[in-house]
């Protein structure tokens, strides 16, 4: 089970930091990453991480703002976002990586409900 928080309503330029809980005893086992969706639009790719933090990846068009990181010992997977732009505006959804191309939304499992980030201008 994975729970998201931290969303809410911020300005341009603003910060905001998404909290990911995840259940289960092979967390650490698991690649983790980060999804958006905005209205009337496909889930798209933000951020992963491998399951020991060596390696991230980021969509172009966050790459130097946002930063992904985990806790294992926690079971927890973060979304440090700065410089918010009214296009970050989205549902961000945090999932567990399977396998196949870790930037397509059907290679993951374990997603959770989402939690909205509203960014005005």
């Amino acid at each position: 089970q994975v729970v998201e928080s931290g969303g809410g309503l911020v300005q341009a330029g603003g910060s905001l930091r998404l909290s990911c809980a995840a259940s289960g005893r092979t967390f650490d086992s698991f690649a983790m990453g980060w999804f958006r969706q905005a209205p009337g639009k496909e889930r798209e790719f933000v951020a992963l991480i491998s399951w020991d933090s060596d390696q991230t990846f980021y969509a172009d068009s966050v790459k130097g703002r946002f930063t992904i990181s985990r806790d294992n010992g926690k079971n927890m997977v973060y979304l440090q976002m700065n410089s918010l732009k009214p296009e970050d505006t989205a549902v961000y959804f945090c999932a567990g990586y399977n396998t196949g191309s870790y930037y397509l939304a059907g290679s993951y499992g374990y997603w959770g409900q989402g939690t909205q980030v509203t960014v005005s201008s």
